[in-house]
């Protein structure tokens, strides 16, 4: 629950400021942005659902490419498959 509430508290205080920055003409009207912030600001939510979705596939491809073989499961699985299809063929199923 911690780490849920701390990442509640991070993304409404995220929320808040970028909220703040983004109407600050409305809310603020004494804070003068230059016009290149102006046009940053907006994109800032969609950069970072990009840079989590690439973050992801990075770090989910590195798990896939380090991904171990389990030689004694494979072992295992084709045991079990063969036991399945005898247990078939006992009850007349025709396999292969």
């Amino acid at each position: 629950m911690k780490r849920a509430l701390r990442f509640a508290l991070s993304t409404v205080a995220f929320a808040g400021i970028w909220l703040i920055m983004l109407f600050h003409a409305q809310i603020l009207p004494g804070l003068e942005l230059s016009p290149a912030v102006d046009l940053v600001i907006p994109a800032i939510p969609l950069w970072l659902l990009v840079t989590f979705g690439s973050y992801s596939l990075a770090n989910l491809g590195w798990a896939l490419i380090i991904f171990g073989d389990c030689p004694a499961a494979q072992v295992s699985l084709l045991k079990e498959i063969q036991t399945a299809k005898m247990d078939l063929r006992s009850h007349g199923v025709s396999i292969d």
